[in-house]
């Protein structure tokens, strides 16, 4: 399992942070470690899923999501 840190802009609350942990949580090969306003971290597994897919997912929710630098 690899390490992820997702910046996400337009979240502002709490039902921001639930709608993203939903979108992260249907993904296959995903483990949801946090999520609070404007960061997500989780870890993926390689062969189930990219980072650019789980921002993707973030997206898909309303969000705008992007790889924090390492």
């Amino acid at each position: 399992m690899e390490p992820l840190t997702l910046h996400i802009e337009g979240m502002s609350c709490s039902h921001c942070v639930q709608a993203v942990t939903a979108a992260l949580r249907k993904l296959d090969g995903v483990v949801v470690k946090g999520v609070e306003v404007g960061r997500a971290r989780v870890l993926y597994d390689l062969d189930s899923t990219s980072p650019e897919a789980i921002a993707e997912a973030v997206s898909a929710a309303g969000y705008d999501a992007r790889r924090a630098a390492a």
